[in-house]
C-alpha cells in the first residue's frame, strides 16, 4: 500500500506540473472567446463536431504556445514572486520533457482541427500561437516597452479562429472582435504590471511602468479605454449586434474608464488589483453579451 502511494504522487504532481505551463487560465479564456467567434457566425447553431474538434484543437495548440513561453522564460520567471513557482521556473521539468510536451499538444491539436474544421483555422492556429511563443517571447517582450501592444495581436486571434472554424472565410465581424480583445489588453495588462512592478525591475524585462514610470502608463492606460469603448460599440453601430449589446458595451465601457480614471488621481496597488480583476470581467460579460444578443435580439 505504501509503495504504490509512493509512486503515485510524483506522477500525480509531475502531471500537474504539465498542466500548470500549458497556463489553463489563461487558455480557457482563449477557448471561451474562439467559442462565441464559432457561434456568431449565424443564427443557426454550428456543427457540433467543428465547435468541440475547434475548441480542443485551439486549446491544445495554445497549451503548447504557452508550455514554450514557459521554458523560453523560466530565468526571468524565476527572478519574479509572480511567476517563480512555475516547474519550469523551478527546474521540475526539464527543458527535453517540456519541448516534447510542447510537440505531442502540438501534433494533436494540428490533428484536431485539421480532421474537424478546416485548413485555414489550423493555419491561422499554428501561425498564431508560434507567433507568441517565439516572436513575442523572444524578441518583442525583452526589447521594447510597447511589448504587450504589439503582442497582443496573437492574444486578441482566438475569436477570429474560433469564426474562421464555421465560416472558413475571414470578414469583417471578427475582425471587430479582433480589435476589442486588441484595444483591451494593454489596460488590462499594464494594470497587473503597475502593482508588480518591483517583480519587472527585477526581472529585466522593459515594461512601461519601468521604463517610463506610473504616470506616464496610467495615461496610456486611459488613453486605452477609451480607445477600447469605441471600438467595443462598433458592433452595435454596423448593426452586427442590438441594443443589448450596445448597452452592455457602453457600461462596461463607462466603468472600466472610470475604474482606470480613479487610479489615475489616486494610485494605489489595491486599486491596481481591482482594475485587473475588473478587466477579465469586462470580456466575460462583453463577449457573453455579444451571444446573448445575437440569439435574442439581433
Amino acid at each position: 500500500m505504501e509503495t504504490g502511494e509512493s509512486f503515485q504522487r510524483p506522477a500525480q504532481k509531475r502531471w500537474r506540473d504539465y498542466w500548470a505551463v500549458t497556463k489553463p487560465r489563461v487558455t480557457m479564456l482563449a477557448v471561451f472567446t474562439a467559442f462565441i467567434g464559432m457561434l456568431l457566425v449565424d443564427k443557426s447553431l454550428p456543427p457540433w463536431i467543428v465547435v468541440v474538434g475547434g475548441c480542443i484543437g485551439i486549446w491544445l495548440i495554445a497549451g503548447a504556445s504557452f508550455a514554450m513561453n514557459c521554458l523560453l522564460e523560466a530565468a526571468v520567471d524565476a527572478r519574479m514572486k509572480r511567476t517563480n513557482w512555475r516547474p519550469s521556473a523551478q527546474g521540475r521539468l526539464t527543458t527535453t520533457q517540456i519541448v516534447v510536451f510542447a510537440l505531442v499538444l502540438g501534433a494533436l491539436g494540428s490533428m484536431v482541427l485539421m480532421i474537424t474544421t478546416n485548413v485555414l483555422t489550423w493555419a491561422l492556429t499554428l501561425g498564431t500561437f508560434f507567433g507568441y511563443a517565439f516572436i513575442y517571447t523572444l524578441y518583442l517582450k525583452p526589447n521594447t516597452p510597447q511589448n504587450i501592444v504589439i503582442g497582443g495581436a496573437a492574444g486578441a486571434m482566438p475569436p477570429v479562429l474560433g469564426w474562421v472554424a464555421v465560416a472558413n472565410d475571414v470578414s469583417a465581424a471578427p475582425l471587430l472582435l479582433f480589435l476589442i480583445i486588441f484595444a483591451w489588453t494593454p489596460p488590462h495588462f499594464w494594470a497587473l504590471a503597475l502593482y508588480r512592478q518591483e517583480d519587472y525591475e527585477k526581472s529585466g524585462l522593459p515594461m512601461l511602468p519601468v521604463t517610463h514610470g506610473r504616470d506616464f502608463t496610467l495615461l496610456h492606460m486611459l488613453l486605452y479605454t477609451f480607445l477600447l469603448l469605441a471600438v467595443s460599440l462598433l458592433p452595435f453601430a454596423i448593426r452586427m449586434n442590438g441594443w443589448l449589446y450596445g448597452v452592455a458595451a457602453l457600461v462596461l465601457g463607462g466603468r472600466f474608464i472610470q475604474l482606470v480614471w480613479q487610479l489615475k488621481k489616486h494610485y494605489t496597488d489595491q486599486k491596481s488589483r481591482a482594475v485587473f480583476r475588473f478587466s477579465l470581467t469586462y470580456l466575460t460579460v462583453l463577449f457573453a453579451a455579444l451571444l446573448a444578443d445575437h440569439y435574442l435580439i439581433s
